[in-house]
């Protein structure tokens, strides 16, 4: 396993790592990902770090916290050997204290993940949605707090848009709190949005990407084919409409082409599509999803090897859109890509 830092921060994450999405199985959406026990989830774990996976995430809002509460006992007695990354910020319920990132809210939300997970600090703490009734500094302070109580190690942010996260970074700067180094975002080859404005941002404030879906839910296994029906295993049955989009006809276009590069390689369409990713700026860890070993084993399948130059061309044509305005005048008028950035 490769391991890299996140972002301008002296933590190092495996290039995979692994979420913990599909414990628990409580709610609608989250029933839909997956309903693993204890049981399998220490078989999961087992898996990933005999291949070197040592970084596990979870939320707050997983499966009504019962996620974390699987995650820690499936890590339990070696949490010395573990990363853990957890996020808070989006609602857990319907009342006022059950919503946002203000100071009281983040302080139960980190002890109460604490409890769950039933350890003493968090490695990795992450927004997990800009909360923008709530000020920058007011934010950050409760942040700052957390770390110098020992309660939390590195500090982060999810699903943020580029002015949010800037914001952030300058009110950090100017009273000396906790940088954010970790932006955990959705990308894939089935999404590319993040490339227009965040990477460049990352690249230059020092944001490590932890990249959540990267099979673009579900739709890059391989098994989402033009007229075929779905799997009947397919999440996208009951989760269709939280999926990020796409156009179906582009999908196919897309799969057709990992389909000859998996030939090609001797591996999957899953493995091809993660590795594609592992070669992308900022991708500091890509966060594998499985619901059974047999997917975990191929997931992890996407590591080792490296794809060809034109191989990865050919997916980066396949998959390429065209970006909105202000971002298209740059790469694509002027001819700039996101492995070489107007401004960055």
């Amino acid at each position: 396993m490769e391991y890299r830092r996140l972002g301008n921060s002296g933590l190092h994450v495996p290039a995979l790592s692994f979420g913990a999405g599909t414990f628990g199985g409580r709610g609608s959406l989250f029933s839909a990902w997956g309903d693993t026990d204890v049981k399998q989830a220490r078989n999961l774990v087992d898996i990933c770090l005999d291949a070197g996976v040592t970084m596990f995430d979870t939320a707050d809002v997983y499966s009504e916290g019962q996620s974390e509460e699987l995650l820690g006992a499936a890590v339990a007695g070696r949490r010395d050997r573990v990363l853990l990354s957890t996020k808070a910020g989006t609602p857990t319920g319907p009342e006022p204290w059950e919503m946002g990132t203000g100071r009281s809210r983040l302080i139960r939300s980190v002890e109460g993940s604490l409890r769950r997970l039933g350890i003493e600090h968090i490695d990795l703490f992450q927004l997990h949605a800009f909360d923008a009734g709530t000020p920058v500094e007011e934010v950050l302070a409760a942040l700052d707090d957390l770390v110098r109580a020992g309660k939390i190690r590195y500090v982060g942010a999810s699903n943020f848009a580029g002015w949010q996260l800037m914001k952030s970074l300058a009110a950090a700067d100017r009273s000396g709190f906790p940088r954010y180094v970790a932006h955990q975002v959705y990308y894939s080859l089935a999404g590319r949005d993040y490339e227009w404005e965040l990477m460049p941002l990352a690249r230059d404030q020092g944001l490590g990407a932890v990249v959540w879906s990267p099979l673009g839910w579900g739709r890059l296994t391989g098994k989402v084919r033009k007229g075929q029906p779905l799997p009947e295993s397919s999440r996208l049955h009951k989760t269709a409409a939280a999926a990020p989009p796409i156009d179906d006809e582009r999908l196919y276009d897309l799969v057709d082409v990992l389909d000859d590069v998996a030939a090609e390689t001797g591996r999957t369409v899953p493995q091809v599509a993660l590795n594609w990713l592992l070669t992308r700026p900022t991708v500091a860890t890509v966060i594998i999803g499985a619901r059974n070993e047999e997917q975990l084993r191929d997931n992890l399948g996407a590591v080792g090897w490296n794809l060809e130059s034109e191989q990865l061309a050919r997916l980066d044509k396949a998959s390429a859109v065209t970006p909105p305005y202000p971002y298209h005048l740059y790469y694509r008028l002027r001819g700039f890509t996101p492995l070489n950035p107007p401004l960055v």
